[in-house]
């Protein structure tokens, strides 16, 4: 019985990595249509991560860390929700869909084959061939896209550079002094992130109205807060520690199409060839490489499937 009902608890939270992360994209894109990109999802990281640390302490963890892991959280919240999401957020605005967003960000395993390359390591034939495949993939997802309408290149360009800028926080986390906990990390990785988000965002000339923001944006902010970071990542951190690291892998395959999807159901976003086509080669090309690359990691080698969006 305790077996079936933990098999249960897996379905569930697979369930909710699947289907939220994938939905996060459809929010961000709601959102900046009246948000201004980067203070509105600065205030979503930091809302998540006040909201996260008094989860934490009513439950009894303590949450104050060492200036040495404040500072190596301070450094994943800067490449992970500030370059990472807070890029994303900026293409979203420029009218890049929220489907090809995602497929842009299904890379980010690509580039962190890359990254261990340049740093020395010596990547599988297939891992090698699988990137390429992808990057071609991306290639025809942005480029085709662009002759058929409906891909923005500037917006699809600083998506592109936020999956590398979020590949690269996942590659070099382990290398730095970080909490043990990892839920206390995301507490400091949040509400780091989120702060130096709004300040960028605030210098680049942003001017927040909240009073001026309808129904369906707070409605979509409070979404990602709540759902999108507090029970999504607690959902993900949990099947790590509770289901096969292949299994939860999967979630690289699935946000995709499901943010593909929700884009094309709700915002009425177009499904076009290059979409079809380019999004099956990256996904193939992402499946590949996890696939060969799954295998147990030294502590300062972090495996492709723990890179999340």
């Amino acid at each position: 019985m305790e077996t079936k009902a933990k098999v249960g608890l897996v379905v569930v939270a697979l369930a909710i990595v699947y289907v939220v992360w994938g939905s996060t994209y459809l929010g961000i894109r709601v959102v900046v249509e009246e948000m201004p990109p980067l203070t509105g999802m600065g205030s979503r990281f930091l809302a998540a991560g006040i909201l996260l640390a008094v989860v934490l302490r009513v439950r009894g963890v303590p949450i104050r860390v060492s200036r040495s892991e404040l500072m190596g959280a301070a450094l994943v919240g800067l490449t992970l929700p500030m370059l990472g999401n807070g890029l994303v957020a900026i293409g979203e605005s420029m009218d890049t869909p929220s489907g090809v967003a995602a497929l842009l960000v299904a890379a980010v395993p690509l580039f962190i084959t890359a990254y261990r390359f340049l740093a020395g390591d010596r990547p599988k034939v297939w891992s090698v061939l699988g990137v390429l495949l992808g990057f071609a993939g991306l290639a025809w997802l942005v480029l085709g896209g662009r002759h058929q309408g409906h891909v923005p290149l500037g917006g699809a360009a600083i998506v592109l550079v936020a999956s590398a800028f979020w590949a690269f926080g996942s590659w070099v986390q382990p290398r730095l002094t970080l909490p043990g906990n990892a839920f206390v990390l995301t507490v400091h990785e949040m509400w780091t992130g989120g702060a130096m988000m709004v300040v960028v965002g605030l210098v680049r000339g942003e001017r927040p109205d909240p009073l001026q923001y309808g129904g369906q944006t707070w409605l979509a902010w409070g979404y990602l807060v709540v759902i999108g970071s507090m029970v999504g990542y607690s959902a993900y951190v949990w099947l790590l520690a509770n289901a096969p690291i292949g299994l939860v892998a999967t979630y690289a395959y699935v946000n995709p199409v499901v943010a593909v999807f929700l884009g094309w159901l709700i915002l009425d976003e177009p499904v076009t060839s290059a979409v079809v086509v380019g999004g099956l080669v990256i996904v193939a090309a992402v499946a590949v490489v996890i696939s060969v690359e799954r295998r147990p990691v030294h502590a300062d080698e972090p495996a492709l499937e723990a890179a999340t969006p």
